[in-house]
């Protein structure tokens, strides 16, 4: 157990650091010079060549890279061009609305695909199981922006039910910035259900036809009862995983969510840093992002180990 676990952080180890090179490289070779974009289009030579001496910018790659791996190293993210803030602190203040996004997004998702995908695989091969996989697989080919826009001109235009777009102003209560959050929580949400139903679908066929199940029905017991304490609690296991990759997934999936509905949350920071060429924040926001996804799955990694003996070999 602790041979797999530590096999485990070291790989998490490695994948952070290709992550941290990668995004770092990308970043660099991306055209587009911040020096530039601060001083604007009229800028003269020398003063974008002094702004970029002051940032840092004009030192070799690999220098850049020695001095970005140092910072992390003493948890520093580095300072946002622009914002003239801590990046660490650039994300705190943008992290409320991407949380409170992505947790009502997944319950969105869950409370959508778990009901639907035991259904699915109860009434197998009926009318309701083909729709279900048919409206399960066009969300699952739409992307969720196109999705908010809908949301946005019927919801929102039409009905007048919720504002278009916006976290509230400075003195908005919590609910009505929850409220805000209504409409890109349910069009994340819908697209990201449709692989926690087919997951839920699958799962639940694989033990419907079980020994044990036929079992609790030869028993008298309740068909309810039979599906959701026998059935529902054995095949529970790969969709909690599938949940959690979904989780990790919706927190990368908010940035364009957060666009469409001009949410301040770390998705609109990141897609304005780099419209901006805010090298420090692209590369933190990114650094965290994946950091929670590799995370995810390392967690997920270690219910395995706790649940399956086999897997620690």
């Amino acid at each position: 157990m602790l041979r797999s676990t530590l096999n485990r952080f070291f790989g998490m180890a490695v994948v952070m650091l290709l992550v941290m090179t990668i995004v770092f490289i990308i970043v660099r070779v991306t055209p587009g010079d911040p020096a530039a974009v601060m001083l604007g289009p009229d800028a003269l030579p020398a003063d974008i060549a002094a702004l970029r001496e002051r940032l840092g910018l004009n030192l070799p790659l690999f220098s850049q890279f020695i001095q970005y791996l140092t910072g992390l190293a003493h948890g520093d993210l580095g300072e946002s061009i622009f914002l003239n803030i801590p990046v660490g602190e650039a994300l705190l203040q943008r992290a409320e609305p991407t949380f409170f996004l992505t947790l009502m997004a997944l319950t969105v998702a869950t409370l959508l695909a778990i009901p639907v995908g035991i259904l699915s695989a109860y009434y197998r091969n009926s009318w309701f199981d083909q729709l279900a996989t048919a409206v399960s697989m066009f969300s699952a080919s739409i992307p969720s922006f196109w999705l908010g826009l809908i949301f946005i001109q019927y919801f929102a235009v039409r009905l007048g039910w919720f504002d278009t777009s916006g976290y509230g102003g400075p003195d908005a209560s919590f609910q009505e910035r929850i409220a805000h959050l209504i409409l890109p929580a349910a069009s994340l949400g819908a697209v990201c259900s449709s692989l926690i139903m087919r997951f839920t679908r699958a799962s639940m066929l694989d033990v419907l036809n079980d020994d044990y199940v036929r079992t609790a029905r030869a028993k008298g017991m309740s068909e309810c009862r039979v599906v959701v304490h026998h059935a529902f609690k054995n095949a529970l296991i790969p969709v909690l995983t599938v949940i959690g990759l979904t989780a990790a997934l919706l927190i990368s999936g908010a940035i364009v969510t957060e666009t469409v509905f001009g949410l301040p949350g770390v998705g609109s920071l990141t897609v304005s840093a780099v419209l901006r060429r805010d090298y420090p924040v692209i590369q933190g926001t990114l650094l965290v992002v994946s950091g929670l996804y590799v995370l995810m799955n390392f967690l997920i990694d270690m219910l395995y180990l706790v649940v399956d003996p086999r897997v620690r070999y």
